[in-house]
């Protein structure tokens, strides 16, 4: 089965080969003998009831410097009629532009296979679809108010703020046992973002690490405990933090058998989910989930290929 695929990302230039999940599915991909193309996500558009794109064929190769060669000029492609997949991996943030972006593609239902379904990312935001698994989650606060924010910390202690839609380990600001900075921190979280914003305890466990789990069509299929660099509290790669090979709690085996038929159901093929310590389930990544790189250097395993094993069975059907 040869397919023709469509990768809305950011741009090649910008990405690390060495542990760009994205990359490794283009890898896969190709060895597998299908066809891709690049686009930015800003080409999208309808007309006519076609959904189209500005697009280039494209080759890729593990070679740092020289990983990319287009084929071909700059083209418009019809994402429904010239393109069996579409993979929806460009970076957040999750804002009124993913959003628009996600309601074109889902304008390809019936069409065209797009991974993740773009409906279902819409509705499953990392830090919100996580609130239907309340009971695996670290006490929790979505809120603006000061006088909310004051009140959870006085009864929890040392806090983690972050943004709401935030990604990456960015803006996530740590409080104190003694709420020094705290009014500061929520005004500030007021005037940059109009969400509201997510306030949990701090977890010490946090320095054993940040276990990303990835599941495949709602199955377990690789695992890695991420931790804080020297001076850091953030246990993500991008944030400075290393990686190590992980075996499953069976608390989080638990979260995974809860959730994973949920994630089949809604079309979410490729997830990533964040474990703190063993036992807290923090986020569930959905709009470009990470990690698969480091998951197969430490275990040997193909998760690239899984996942495409995944598709081909959805193209199939």
């Amino acid at each position: 089965m040869s397919l023709r695929v469509a990768v809305q990302m950011d741009p090649l230039d910008t990405i690390n080969i060495g542990g760009d999940s994205t990359f490794a599915l283009m890898l896969s991909a190709q060895a597998r003998g299908h066809r891709l193309w690049h686009y930015d996500v800003r080409t999208l558009a309808w007309e006519e009831d076609r959904i189209t794109a500005w697009a280039r064929a494209v080759r890729v190769q593990r070679v740092e410097g020289d990983h990319y060669r287009f084929e071909g000029e700059l083209e418009k492609i019809d994402l429904g009629a010239d393109i069996d997949v579409v993979l929806m991996r460009q970076d957040p943030p999750f804002d009124l532009g993913y959003i628009s972006a996600a309601l074109l593609l889902d304008r390809l239902q019936g069409q065209t296979l797009v991974v993740n379904e773009p409906r279902s990312v819409i509705n499953a935001p990392e830090k919100m679809f996580v609130l239907d698994y309340a009971r695996f989650m670290p006490p929790t606060l979505i809120a603006r108010k000061l006088e909310d924010v004051r009140a959870f910390q006085q009864k929890h202690g040392a806090l983690v703020m972050k943004p709401l839609h935030g990604n990456g380990g960015k803006a996530i600001f740590k409080v104190e046992a003694d709420g020094t900075n705290l009014s500061a921190i929520t005004e500030l979280f007021g005037q940059v973002w109009p969400e509201p914003f997510m306030v949990q305890p701090f977890l010490p466990e946090v320095a054993e690490g940040d276990k990303r789990i990835v599941l495949i069509d709602g199955e377990f299929a690789g695992a890695i405990n991420r931790k804080p660099g020297k001076g850091e509290f953030r246990s993500n790669l991008a944030q400075g933090g290393y990686a190590e090979a992980a075996d499953l709690t069976a608390r989080e085996e638990e979260i995974c058998a809860a959730m994973g038929p949920e994630l089949k159901r809604r079309g979410l093929v490729f997830v990533g989910i964040d474990v703190i310590g063993g036992k807290w389930l923090t986020e569930i990544n959905v709009t470009s989930p990470t990690g698969i790189v480091a998951i197969d250097k430490f275990n040997g395993t193909d998760t690239a290929g899984l996942i495409w094993d995944a598709i081909e069975r959805k193209i199939a059907a």
